[in-house]
């Protein structure tokens, strides 16, 4: 026979057909329950997983980690860019020049930022070359006027490459005929989709002496520049640091966290709350193992009753029924465990077949960062789900198996 006892007894027992039918189908309920649990907890927290994995690479990837900027138009951005070099933490350093104001074309208006870019040192500190649909960072001719928009900016606008827009500044020109806005007119050289609406919808690119121009400046003047870090979380302390070096000059500077820290805290407390309200979830699943147990043990009473005059110490019996119970929990987290890896590695598609079936999208880029769902699996959450629903499981045979232990053969076999 199979040794230990208990064990033998209580894999026997799990696969044994019940008296009663109702307790078969209340064991293969918390079974199920508890599988449904943990496929939902590792789907949901991979989603989330992916939301923050796209802010970072996307989102985070294209605005400035850290932004050097003066009041004043700054000559020599270059000098300014090898002593921000030197900081430990600090990669690559580009100029900027921004603008804001609308976009114009035929009946057709949209709020735009305009950020003056040198193509050659662009793609240093910034991710929108791996992005583009038509055209690049090289179709930025100084003196031409080109722009780059986003895919959603193009279609709003109703323009392709090619066609022409006029950017409206907020300041106007004084003319004896009266106040007119400043206007100014580009081509369309070539679109990009990051596949975030706030990017695509509302960012637009254009040579860093063009908008130079645009600001009264220099050709080669620059507003600021941006810098790449290593660690993008280091962003608060560098840019610290650095205004600290750069206190008797004219320069300030600003990190990511000013302009999307919110967003980042958002996606990091939801992950949190909905992690412990599905783990809740799990707890309720795994608890009907304590009702599927305590029903086992008044099925079983003349068993371990006739277990105990045969010799079978508490402790044993005790240990047979959470045998039984550790089993219902470990055949429930694999099922759900592996369930939960094929939904999490397989939802971006699914979504995306659902929203081609309905005609329809989950996602809309008014309302969203992102236009589609992200999954990303880490095994560090599949860990934590899997551990925790058997760390659950396991606490739920106590009671059924200590109540099994307290059982009296004479009592048991009194009316048997």
């Amino acid at each position: 026979m199979f040794r230990p006892l208990s064990v033998y007894i209580g894999m026997r027992y799990t696969r044994a057909k019940r008296r009663s039918h109702f307790i078969s189908f209340i064991s293969l309920t918390s079974m199920l329950g508890l599988s449904l649990g943990v496929m939902v907890m590792i789907l949901v927290l991979s989603v989330m997983n992916g939301f923050d994995r796209e802010l970072r690479t996307r989102i985070l990837g294209m605005v400035p980690q850290v932004a050097v900027q003066s009041f004043k138009p700054i000559r020599d951005w270059r000098s300014l860019a090898d002593q921000l070099g030197k900081h430990a933490h600090v990669q690559a350093v580009a100029p900027f020049v921004q603008s804001q104001g609308m976009l114009s074309h035929a009946d057709q208006l949209l709020p735009v930022l305009i950020n003056g870019i040198d193509p050659a040192e662009e793609s240093k500190v910034s991710v929108i070359a791996n992005y583009f649909r038509e055209g690049s960072l090289q179709s930025l001719k100084p003196g031409e006027f080109g722009m780059l928009i986003g895919t959603l900016a193009a279609e709003r606008l109703g323009v392709k490459v090619g066609d022409k827009v006029t950017f409206i500044a907020p300041d106007v020109v004084v003319t004896p005929a009266g106040l007119f806005p400043r206007m100014k007119r580009f081509t369309v050289v070539g679109l990009f989709k990051v596949g975030a609406g706030e990017l695509d919808a509302g960012l637009a690119l254009v040579n860093i002496s063009d908008a130079a121009r645009l600001q009264r400046m220099q050709p080669t003047d620059a507003q600021g520049v941006r810098l790449k870090l290593d660690d993008l979380f280091q962003a608060p302390r560098v840019a610290w640091e650095l205004s600290r070096e750069l206190q008797d000059e004219d320069y300030f500077t600003r990190d990511w966290t000013r302009s999307h820290g919110n967003l980042y805290r958002a996606i990091g407390m939801q992950k949190a709350m909905i992690g412990l309200l599905l783990l809740l979830i799990v707890a309720v699943a795994a608890f009907n193992i304590i009702s599927t147990l305590v029903m086992v043990v008044n099925d079983k009473r003349a068993d371990i009753a006739i277990l105990r005059t045969l010799g079978m110490t508490p402790r044993q019996v005790m240990a047979t029924f959470m045998v039984q119970g550790t089993i219902i929990g470990v055949v429930g987290t694999l099922v759900g465990a592996l369930l939960g890896i094929l939904a999490a590695l397989n939802v971006s598609a699914a979504v995306n077949w659902l929203e081609g079936l309905l005609g329809t999208r989950f996602l809309n880029e008014d309302v969203y960062f992102i236009s589609y769902l992200p999954s990303q699996l880490l095994p560090a959450d599949l860990i934590m789900v899997c551990s925790a629903a058997l760390l659950l499981s396991f606490l739920a045979t106590l009671y059924p198996a200590w109540r099994a232990a307290r059982t009296q053969p004479a009592e048991a076999l009194r009316y048997e």
